[in-house]
């Protein structure tokens, strides 16, 4: 269900990259979903695939037929020049599109898609899965229906590197939402949420509630730490999966969840942005955090596995909500990331971050420029408020235009390859 890493011997710490980007097909004309993935895979391959490679990159849907993903195929070194890459399968994919009367729009969530309405799932290969998780937690809602994100890979070798990599990353999590949510608006008005694809993922899967946690995962140092958090959802999903056709490792919802078929961490909380250089500007600001978290002396190490699920998932529950304006107060948890004890707003502690962990190793100038933006400016989020609030008149909802007039120029930064500004 998502791009390969390392089929031979495993890759160690951060010696490879999976990037997987998704992004909405729309009606080039009203900006509605437009539910024809598999028309443009079609129209790429001569049929209906579970996936298409390209060479360095690969096509795929996954349940929503509204859809369409593009990864790396496979993992690669670097992230330099990545960017331009996924800007050309983008290319690509509008070609095929454009006489189809369709487009490509970025961000987590759809402003005004009616899920129940307009959801189609995705009727061919393994659908079967798709129609075992309707059944279970009914996909209509916007939880499963509408809500598109950014998954990196990161590999590890062995359980010492994966419990490294798993520490860090539950560190980090609380923190995404404040770097990387773009999703505002939900049904035509502004949710109060800056990353309510987030909001609406935790509780997707209530009927079953072990299938996500607390979004935040429970430390895993082990393969068998893993192998027993497995057994624990597969048990409760099996009154209501007897066939056991999700009894798949990916089935974990969990912010960050361990892929011992490729050898790797899926991080899942990252909300797509409107262009692949902004994608992969965060992905290299995590990628380095995680670098520096990783450190193997034991006294970082013990503070970071000492964080606590509950603290950890409170931590993130506020930067949802508040995205970069979120307090981040637990003083063990700041101590943690290498900070002092002072109180601080999250987008001040991603400022110290990324001149602390990643500017300086980042080779690719146009990813520096993306950060520099996402540092001064805020998340896409932010930056979609800001602009909203420039043509809405005081405590009122946005029109269906200013936000039709919005995420059009959402779509020309996606084509175009550039960053979304605050100021027109």
């Amino acid at each position: 269900m998502a791009s390969r890493m390392g089929s031979e011997a495993p890759l160690g710490l951060f010696e490879g990259h999976g990037i997987e980007l998704e992004y909405m097909i729309v009606d080039e004309r009203t900006l509605d979903v437009a539910p024809i993935a598999d028309l443009l895979i079609r129209a790429e391959s001569g049929q209906v695939d579970e996936e298409v490679e390209r060479g360095r990159f690969a096509w795929s849907n996954e349940l929503a037929r509204h859809v369409i993903e593009v990864k790396t195929n496979g993992p690669v070194a670097s992230l330099t020049g990545l960017a331009e890459g996924f800007q050309a399968e983008l290319r690509r994919m509008e070609e095929h599109l454009a006489p189809l009367g369709a487009r490509l729009l970025p961000t987590a969530m759809h402003p005004w898609m009616d899920a129940a309405r307009e959801f189609e799932i995705w009727p061919h290969g393994s659908r079967e899965i798709y129609e075992a998780f309707d059944r279970i937690f009914d996909c209509r809602g916007h939880g499963w229906a509408n809500l598109q994100s950014a998954h990196l890979n990161l590999p590890f070798a062995d359980d010492g590197e994966l419990a490294r990599l798993h520490g860090a990353a539950r560190a980090l999590l609380p923190l995404l939402p404040a770097l990387a949510a773009s999703s505002p608006c939900l049904e035509g008005r502004i949710s109060g949420y800056a990353d309510t694809r987030l909001d609406v993922y935790a509780t997707n899967a209530r009927k079953v509630p072990s299938v996500s946690g607390s979004v935040v995962p429970e430390p895993i140092t082990t393969r068998a730490d893993h192998d027993s958090l497995l057994a624990s959802i597969y048990a409760d999903l099996a009154p209501f999966d007897p066939a056991g056709i999700l009894r798949h490792e990916w089935v974990n919802a969990r912010g960050c969840i361990v892929r011992f078929d490729r050898m790797a961490l899926e991080i899942r909380l990252l909300d797509v942005q409107e262009c692949p250089q902004a994608d992969l500007a965060i992905a290299a600001a995590v990628t380095g955090c995680l670098k520096a978290l990783c450190d193997p002396d034991p006294a970082r190490q013990v503070r970071l596995r000492a964080l606590e699920t509950p603290r950890l998932a409170r931590l993130l529950r506020a930067t949802i909500r508040d995205g970069e304006r979120a307090w981040i107060d637990d003083a063990d948890y700041l101590i943690a990331l290498g900070q002092d004890e002072r109180p601080r707003q999250a987008a001040e502690l991603w400022s110290t971050l990324i001149d602390r962990d990643v500017r300086s190793q980042t080779e690719d100038t146009r990813l520096r420029s993306a950060l520099d933006v996402l540092c001064s400016e805020g998340p896409l989020s932010s930056r979609i408020l800001r602009r909203l609030r420039t043509v809405t008149p005081a405590g009122r909802e946005p029109s269906r235009d200013a936000l039709e007039c919005v995420w059009r120029e959402l779509a020309d930064c996606l084509r175009e390859g550039r960053m979304f500004r605050a100021e027109a």
